[in-house]
């Protein structure tokens, strides 16, 4: 009997430019997603995004048949709010997601039947699944819990890699906020580049433990990061890949001079 592949998980940013999807930094990179990132995985079945942009008080997923395209978003030119990403839904997907996190000791899992996708999940998938063929189901993050929930919620998830499911958390590993952004990009923040320069060491090294709790570890924490949102999504996909996970840094580039767009990769194959 053959052994399932087990697919990597991602995390990535969603770099939204205010001029154009093809502007923004990440645009090369995303646009060869398939071709040089995921080359040798299968197709994914269904992914699970985890989006920053969706904060509950308690784990939530959309369980939806079609996905609307929420713009959730301010000061962006008026044809941004003309831009569809028609992905199905996930449905069977959702409620799997609920049943793994409840037997997993997650009391309460919610189910939200109304949501499409936010920002977080269209502008990227946009680019690196144009075809919108594939069904997504959003998983929401927790301001009010800390980061070992989150790499916890990952873990209860892992089994869905050798289900066909691809999981990528949708964040930034820096998120400054917009009155630090400098235009034309200039040079960045010093306090960027120390935070961004441990997160890379820490992944590589596979520091876990200082990652899940980086609040209390890392250089500038508060600063790069005045709340959480953005960061909880790379404990899920790390969480998700497994203790023995390896990481690989897959894009770097920064926006606005303070915002960093590392994408990882983390894999935890024989």
């Amino acid at each position: 009997m053959e052994m399932p592949i087990m697919m990597d998980t991602f995390f990535i940013p969603h770099a939204m430019s205010r001029t154009s999807p093809e502007s923004t930094s990440t645009r090369p990179f995303f646009r060869k997603w398939k071709e040089e990132v995921v080359v040798g995985l299968p197709k994914p079945k269904a992914i699970l995004l985890v989006s920053a942009h969706w904060v509950t008080s308690d784990p939530t997923v959309n369980v939806v048949h079609h996905n609307q395209t929420i713009h959730d978003y301010e000061g962006f030119p008026p044809f941004m709010a003309e831009i569809k990403y028609p992905a199905p839904g996930a449905p069977l997907l959702a409620m799997r997601v609920k049943e793994l996190l409840m037997e997993s000791g997650f009391e309460t899992v919610h189910e939200d039947r109304t949501r499409g996708l936010d920002h977080g999940a269209w502008f990227p998938l946009m680019l690196m699944y144009p075809e919108a063929d594939v069904p997504v189901c959003e998983l929401s993050v927790q301001l009010s819990k800390d980061g070992a929930h989150h790499y916890n919620m990952g873990k209860a998830l892992a089994s869905l890699r050798a289900e066909g499911v691809l999981i990528i958390g949708s964040g930034g590993a820096t998120n400054y906020p917009p009155p630090n952004y400098l235009p034309g990009g200039g040079p960045v923040l010093p306090s960027a580049l120390e935070f961004d320069a441990w997160l890379k060491d820490a992944l590589l090294s596979g520091r876990h433990e200082d990652v899940i709790c980086y609040e209390k570890v890392a250089p500038h924490a508060k600063i790069a990061h005045p709340e959480a949102e953005h960061f909880y999504p790379l404990l899920v996909a790390l969480g998700s890949a497994g203790e023995a996970a390896k990481a690989e840094l897959i894009h770097h580039s920064w926006g606005a001079g303070c915002l960093s767009y590392a994408s990882y990769r983390f894999s935890n194959n024989p």
